[in-house]
């Protein structure tokens, strides 16, 4: 009985520890220049497409009914908060790749890459022109 116990424990942390080597969860943005708090992003899985939506700005002058004026695409005058963008990601190995994420201050959408860091504790979100070496990265940090 006592190993049957231990297995299930046992299985149960492997299983969240697999969890949190994903995207897929709450996470504070940071600022790759500024190194400031910017917002929160939820991301979500659905049938193997990761998707991120802000849920809350976090910047001390953030409107929080900001409209995303230099967007050029279908979100352009749309809310921000609320507003999807990571979209199309699919995990390719070990990160998360193929789809794109819009910078809203700036209206411009990137390839993505995503890889889960610190035991999943952060994520280091890569948007880029091109190829992956033509770009920036943010780390982001786990909430929930």
């Amino acid at each position: 009985m006592k190993s049957l116990i231990a297995a299930v424990a046992f299985g149960l942390v492997g299983s969240t520890a697999l969890a949190q080597m994903s995207p897929v969860g709450l996470w504070k943005t940071i600022d790759d220049e500024t190194k400031k708090e910017k917002a929160l992003v939820r991301v979500t899985e659905a049938g193997g497409v990761v998707s991120g939506k802000i849920e809350k700005l976090l910047a001390a002058d953030a409107k929080p009914d900001a409209l995303c004026d230099k967007c050029e695409d279908d979100r352009k005058g749309k809310p921000i908060v609320g507003m999807e963008v990571i979209r199309n990601v699919k995990k390719d190995g070990d990160v998360w790749a193929g789809g794109t994420i819009l910078d809203s201050a700036k209206g411009k959408v990137y390839k993505v890459k995503m890889t889960p860091a610190d035991g999943g504790k952060k994520l280091e979100v890569r948007g880029y022109v091109g190829a992956p070496m033509f770009g920036r990265t943010q780390t982001w940090q786990r909430v929930e």
